[in-house]
């Protein structure tokens, strides 16, 4: 059973100059969930974060629940993608994190000690402490990748929506991102939009998966048989005692199924 509900979208919709994006979102965000949204490419993914966010027009009402609310701002963190993110940009990575607090300091305001102590603190942790007088334009995009999740929860935000949380980042990075996130579950609820189906049914508590239109599932565990029910043609990669691909993708109004055994 779920404590309180964060966020409510009903009947909401995303469109860019007439094509459709979204259309008829009905979905909940409880201040308990670690969510894993997955969809085919061009499928809306982005779009919803980006609705959440209030960054796109949208149709329908998405309703924010005023326990998340802070002054004139919510308390919701955002990664996005590094290539939303201009490296031709003039600041360093210790500016970057310390930009997350920018909604409560204002643009002119200036950071305490404390501030900048929590960032060199978080930069630690992600493993990039050494780097964070370097301009962004010179560090990995995995560095970048690192710097962000850092932005992203420094004002220790009640609700953190990531947008592919791990491109550009090594295995190990990986592993130690989905445990940091596992940890933060327990302060703040999680919707990490993702490609990494394999790996976050270990990881999250609930799966949306979303093709337009946006299906709940409340387990960690998706069946090719309910990404067919859902409309949702991606591909599964599972690794495991019989490793496995399953494709699906749409024939007309249908899907058909074509399953592979491979060793991985």
């Amino acid at each position: 059973m779920h404590n309180k509900t964060l966020i409510s979208l009903r009947g909401a919709g995303v469109s860019y100059d007439g094509h459709v994006a979204l259309e008829g979102v009905d979905l909940d965000i409880y201040d308990d969930d670690f969510i894993g949204v997955i969809g085919p490419n061009g499928g809306g993914k982005s779009s919803l974060a980006k609705a959440i966010l209030g960054a796109v027009p949208h149709s329908g009402t998405i309703t924010i629940d005023e326990s998340l609310r802070h002054g004139n701002h919510y308390k919701i963190g955002y990664m996005p993608q590094v290539s939303q993110f201009d490296r031709r940009f003039p600041i360093s990575i210790e500016e970057v994190v310390l930009s997350g607090l920018q909604s409560d300091k204002g643009f002119f305001g200036s950071y305490r000690t404390a501030d900048r102590r929590r960032a060199a603190q978080l930069l630690d942790e992600a493993g990039i402490g050494d780097i964070a007088s370097k301009p962004i334009g010179e560090v990995s995009g995995g560095q970048m990748q690192r710097a962000l999740l850092c932005r992203a929860i420094i004002s220790d935000p009640r609700l953190l929506i990531l947008d592919e949380p791990t491109n550009f980042v090594d295995s190990r990075f990986g592993r130690e991102l989905y445990a940091m996130l596992q940890r933060l579950n327990d302060r703040m609820a999680i919707v990490m939009i993702t490609h990494d189906v394999g790996t976050i049914s270990s990881v999250v508590k609930s799966i949306v998966c979303v093709n337009r239109h946006v299906h709940r599932h409340d387990s960690n565990v998706i069946t090719p048989e309910q990404l067919r029910n859902y409309n949702c043609p991606i591909q599964i990669i599972s690794h495991g005692d019989i490793p496995h691909t399953v494709l699906c993708h749409h024939e007309g109004d249908g899907c058909t199924d074509h399953a592979h055994d491979n060793s991985l």
